[in-house]
């Protein structure tokens, strides 16, 4: 079913100036997570239905930086409007594969690529550097020109490219629940271990009963007082591990997987550019939180045995796996992990030029508007 399932590229062309606050763009992600429609055991076994997602992809081609989103084209519409309800001034226009341009041997003669996918350190319970470590979301100080934008210095560092290179980063995103990653709670056991809250699973009826006619009701234990809170035992690391995991717990969550590919023409090939992606993502590690890594699986450098051979099949799977947008190890799982709304919009989100002054960027410069309703049109 899902090779039967149209999907669309819309790209968004940002405005002069973006004035909302990056809480803007965490609304956006909440109305996305809205195409979640888990299909029953008929659905999946018989007619072949799936969870769908889609990706979000900052793209440098030849130095022009562009942002793309590819979604189901039945869901256009809910995409459109959840951008265009919190980003009146932005432009959404559909475009063409961009990976369709290149040629689809890569590597080859003439082309070259290094690519890589990302996993996260820790558990998916723990964050990343999100928005609102990056600078206080009040009022006085949410303007554009008070922002340390971390995507400001991956925009830079594409503009900087030439011609014949090319910067792909991909984001790919399913919207879940607890029910098909319990992640939600996997973060209240790791609460309650910092808490130290002993928490009792429920015994089967049957067990409970055998006890009873065996050893006898069981007598109620005396209630252990305590005079501090069990949170005030906690450091100020500890605590704030606490808050990080009950914030991203409490939204809306999805599965993810995360790359880079850099490519281009072999006589115009610098290896030394993937340092661009590999120092956006940094920029996103705590120590006591989470933060992305490059994963060894994937990562396209072989260090022995048979070196040419399997660094040529890395190469040629990571172009396949982002052209179709599937997960690192497709059709098996792994590489993959959660990200809730909050932590994707810090990863991808319109910024004006106050913020990314970087040239080369597609601008809107005039608004357009609807014309006044009844208007004659004879």
């Amino acid at each position: 079913m899902v090779e039967r399932i149209k999907f669309c590229i819309l790209e968004i062309r940002m405005p002069r100036e973006v004035l909302k606050p990056l809480k803007a763009m965490e609304q956006v992600f909440s109305n996305w997570w809205g195409i979640y429609d888990p299909p029953n055991w008929k659905e999946k076994w018989f007619e072949g239905k799936c969870l769908l997602g889609f990706s979000l992809e900052i793209v440098s081609l030849g130095g022009e930086p562009h942002f793309f989103i590819r979604c189901p084209e039945m869901y256009r519409n809910l995409f459109e409007s959840a951008i265009y309800a919190q980003y009146p001034d932005a432009e959404i226009i559909e475009v063409e594969d961009y990976t369709k341009f290149v040629p689809q041997n890569i590597p080859n003669q003439d082309w070259d690529l290094w690519g890589c996918d990302y996993v996260l350190i820790k558990p998916d319970p723990y964050p990343i550097k999100t928005y609102l470590r990056f600078f206080e979301e009040r009022p006085e100080i949410a303007k554009e020109e008070k922002r340390l934008d971390p995507l400001a210095s991956l925009l830079d560092g594409m503009v900087k490219l030439s011609r014949g290179e090319q910067l792909w980063v991909q984001i790919c995103a399913l919207p879940i629940t607890n029910t098909e990653i319990p992640w939600k709670s996997q973060g209240e056991e790791i609460v309650n271990k910092f808490l130290k809250r002993r928490v009792e699973k429920p015994k089967p009826i049957w067990r409970e009963a055998a006890q009873i006619l065996i050893r006898g009701p069981k007598e109620a234990e005396p209630e252990k007082k305590t005079i501090f809170w069990p949170e005030l035992e906690l450091s100020p690391g500890e605590r704030e591990i606490v808050k990080g995991i009950e914030d991203k717990i409490g939204k809306y969550g999805f599965r993810c997987n995360i790359r880079f590919i850099y490519l281009g023409k072999r006589d115009v090939f610098f290896k030394p550019n993937i340092r661009i992606p590999m120092g956006f993502f940094t920029s996103f590690a705590t120590q006591n939180l989470n933060a992305l890594r490059p994963w060894g699986k994937t990562i396209t450098k072989i260090v022995y045995f048979m070196i040419k051979r399997r660094t040529y099949l890395r190469k040629r799977k990571i172009f396949r796996n982002y052209s179709l947008r599937v997960p690192p190890l497709f059709p098996r799982g792994g590489g993959t992990f959660v990200l809730n709304t909050e932590e994707l919009a810090t990863l991808f989100h319109p910024l004006g030029r106050v913020v990314g002054p970087a040239p080369f960027v597609p601008r809107i410069e005039a608004k357009k508007g609807e014309p006044p309703p009844g208007l004659p049109i004879q």
